[in-house]
């Protein structure tokens, strides 16, 4: 019988961490106020205005893709355009959601290398786009790290947020995996944030441990008037919203989700280095988070789905995507790992 292995196929697939877990089962004892009035949701919004060293707005969403799309909305107007790396994931995977809840926002595209927007292709962009019969720009959004499992440094994220202000531009984060990115830098997540100009961070917790729900933060307040009005209007305000903050409360009351992001970047390093020495596989981009994209070749691939393991091709025609997560272990690794040596 071939066991169904989804280890590699993404960070959305592993289990609730413990920690979480945990918190979940306490929170779940008792009656408590809803719509966002309990402890548990006060305790993780005052927790993440410690962790960013600053007094921020907070809110939960239940999705990465409702908190993307329902950020930008609250952050550009729909004659404005969205500019964000071609591969980027509110253009590739959100089915249209920005451009949707803004209600006429355009994405406009730029390339780059490693998944990261490039300066001179923006500030070409942006000498385009500046009449009226055009989208008129109005947000950067850099995914933190990026869909291709990179990173932007400190001083890169302060060179896009120069270009966006002397624009007269705001920059949203999709932080889907901004605590993996947070881990590699160790770095104060201010620096990397509200520090450099970023005004609106979509922090992930799915990725990191929780079953759902990811935060809304805005460092620029004036940006999130009446966004709790926007949330409720998009079926984001959760009644029970103790169940969406009480595992947030697991990862960020002991720093559990750096602890997780640091464990599956660790993983994620281990993995490519065995299939480079091991199995003579090609690592196409710097593993820098928890992300390794691999080239295989179909008959290799296809054997190693035979052997039951789940994983997704992510760049024609032979680059695969293999995701770690806090759950990952040594075995897991050398389990692929013989199983890629056999098919090889």
């Amino acid at each position: 019988m071939i066991v169904e292995r989804h280890q590699f196929a993404s960070d959305n697939t592993a289990s609730i961490c413990p920690e979480a877990s945990a918190a979940l089962r306490a929170a779940n004892t008792d009656s408590a106020a809803a719509y966002g009035e309990d402890r548990w949701t006060g305790r993780v919004c005052d927790r993440i205005r410690e962790i960013f060293e600053t007094d921020c707005e907070v809110y939960f969403v239940f999705t990465g893709t409702a908190a993307n799309a329902l950020a930008l909305a609250q952050m550009c107007q729909s004659f404005q355009g969205i500019i964000c790396h071609q591969n980027a994931h509110i253009q590739t995977d959100e089915c249209g959601g920005p451009e949707f809840f803004t209600g006429g926002s355009k994405l406009l595209l730029v390339g780059g290398g490693n998944g990261k927007i490039d300066l001179g292709q923006t500030k070409a962009l942006l000498m385009r786009q500046n009449e009226l019969h055009s989208h008129k720009p109005g947000v950067i959004s850099i995914a933190q790290a990026t869909e291709f499992g990179t990173v932007y440094s400190r001083d890169e994220i302060a060179a896009i947020t120069e270009l966006a202000r002397a624009n007269q531009l705001v920059v949203h984060m999709d932080g889907a995996r901004f605590a993996n990115a947070i881990a590699l830098l160790n770095c104060a997540p201010k620096a990397i944030t509200w520090e450099v100009g970023v005004d609106a961070l979509c922090f992930g917790g799915t990725k990191n441990g929780t079953a759902a729900g990811e935060l809304v933060i805005f460092f620029n307040k004036e940006i999130s008037r009446d966004f709790d009005y926007r949330a409720k209007q998009a079926g984001q305000l959760g009644s029970k919203m103790r169940f969406l903050a009480a595992p947030w409360l697991g990862l960020v009351a002991d720093d559990v989700w750096l602890q997780n992001a640091r464990h599956a970047n660790r993983a994620a390093r281990q993995l490519a280095q065995n299939l480079q020495h091991e199995a003579n596989v090609e690592i196409v981009f710097p593993v820098e988070a928890n992300a390794v994209f691999a080239r295989m070749d179909d008959k290799l691939a296809q054997g190693l789905r035979t052997r039951g393991w789940h994983f997704y091709k992510f760049i024609e025609p032979d680059v695969y995507r293999l995701m770690c997560s806090w759950a990952t272990t040594e075995n897991d690794i050398g389990d692929f790992i013989r199983d890629v040596t056999l098919n090889h």
